[in-house]
């Protein structure tokens, strides 16, 4: 039930939550006012009612905590993409910190025995894969181009964005006038950004196919700027180059203290903060501490971000994944690498099975499931007996969940935990946990 109408309220608020809202220490049920911090003082209005709670617009600040700062960004409170940005980067660590070590101990009743050092980069300028919404907008004559506005399906109304790498983050404007002269401004509903070390590339999603001017102003558009333009008309199989367009190799990482590097299209998943993740790969290895007699499991390998370095100081490495081209791709990375002692198979790891090893044995375990976590699969690495796990989670709630089956059903202690900042200005959580027989 909305409350537009609602008289203003003065209250203190007690607590400031990951998706950027405090919590307002007002009488009744809970109100969480949008942009407040823990420690001030606030107005704010009621705008919905809900059975637990209520939602509030903060009116003013009349007695401001010393950790807000000034956003970066002229959209923030608008565009959905970031919900930090009032916010000081020590207290965005803080805050992510404890959500992590509070998950830890409410749901999985464990504590670790010591804390990791946070990993950060650069909290600007940092993401190097996104996907864009694209909006032609008739009450405007404009094509947005952008992340959609908070808790909202529109399409925000940007020029730029602070957070994106800068091939993609300083050429919205570029790209909404691009867009605005083809002839199917209102059939392209996405585009997909990705930039590796040596070149950016980006996925235009096309409902209709394009003319013949269509195609010229973007091959235009691609020369002039230097981004790799690819077309999506149906399903990922899709996706292919402009015609008449062949690029000189495809995009690649490096990680330069494993000697290697990792190809990968502009659809794949890969980690978006490149200097997190040299920071989280080095932190990886450190942890699991392979050598030339380990045998290692990663699941969820993906393209071989943690596998490939990993197979330079162990033994033998195993990469499993459910994506079969990613896979195909992984395999190409490590011949690439010229790396004969890692192997890559396509598995379902989304179902439950009992035996993952298949006869082999494996002394260290590395996992890097989705947000869903890998409650499926828990028996099945509890049964490989592993000296070392490694978890890598991008949800605290799940790495907590099974953390706890880790330690109560599969005889393992809680080493370290700590978080990587992989995604500044906003809620997401990244984290890495150790767990040893």
């Amino acid at each position: 039930m909305s409350r537009r109408n609602a008289e203003p309220e003065t209250a203190l608020i007690i607590d400031t939550l990951m998706d950027g809202r405090g919590v307002a220490d007002a009488p009744g049920k809970k109100v969480f006012v949008n942009g407040a911090l823990s420690g001030e003082t606030v107005r704010f209005r009621r705008t919905r009612k809900k059975r637990n709670f209520d939602e509030a617009e903060l009116l003013e600040v009349l007695k401001p905590a010393p950790e807000r700062i000034e956003p970066h960004c002229e959209t923030f409170g608008i565009c959905g993409g970031c919900s930090l940005q009032h916010l000081s980067g020590v207290e965005q660590l803080r805050i992510k910190q404890t959500v992590l070590l509070d998950s830890l101990q409410r749901i999985g009743t464990i504590v670790p025995e010591s804390v990791l050092p946070q990993i950060e980069g650069s909290a600007w300028g940092y993401r190097r894969k996104a996907r864009l919404a694209v909006k032609y907008v008739v009450k405007k004559d404009r094509v947005l181009v952008g992340f959609r506005e908070r808790n909202k399906p529109y399409v925000a109304d940007m020029n730029r964005c602070e957070t994106l790498h800068p091939a993609f983050g300083e050429r919205l404007d570029e790209l909404s006038g691009l867009i605005g002269g083809l002839s199917i401004r209102d059939r392209l509903p996405q585009i997909e950004c990705a930039v590796g070390d040596n070149a950016a590339a980006m996925i235009f999603r096309v409902l209709d196919s394009p003319s013949q001017a269509d195609l010229a102003a973007l091959s235009s558009w691609s020369g002039t700027s230097g981004v790799q333009v690819f077309l999506q008309t149906g399903g990922p199989d899709t996706i292919a180059p402009l015609p008449g367009h062949t690029w000189p190799e495809p995009l690649h990482y490096r990680v330069p203290e494993f000697d290697v590097t990792i190809a990968f299209t502009p659809a794949d998943f890969l980690q978006v903060h490149a200097e997190v993740n040299q920071r989280m790969i080095k932190q990886a290895i450190d942890l699991l501490a392979p050598d030339a007699s380990s045998s290692v499991l990663d699941l969820f390998c993906g393209l071989g971000n943690f596998s490939l370095p990993l197979a330079r100081v162990a033994g033998q490495v195993l990469g499993m994944e459910l994506d079969e081209d990613m896979v195909t791709r992984a395999r190409h990375n490590a011949s690439a690498c010229g790396l004969d002692n890692v192997e890559f198979r396509q598995v379902d790891l989304s179902k439950p099975t009992e035996d993952l090893a298949a006869g082999q044995s494996f002394d260290l375990v590395l996992l890097d499931p989705p947000r869903t976590g890998m409650a499926e699969l828990l028996d099945a690495v509890i049964n490989i007996r592993a000296r070392r796990i490694l978890y890598v989670s991008c949800h605290p709630g799940t790495l907590a969940r099974d953390a706890q089956r880790l330690v109560a059903d599969g005889g393992y202690r809680l080493v370290t935990a700590g978080i990587m900042d992989m995604f500044p200005q906003t809620s997401h959580v990244e984290s890495m946990a150790l767990f040893q027989r």
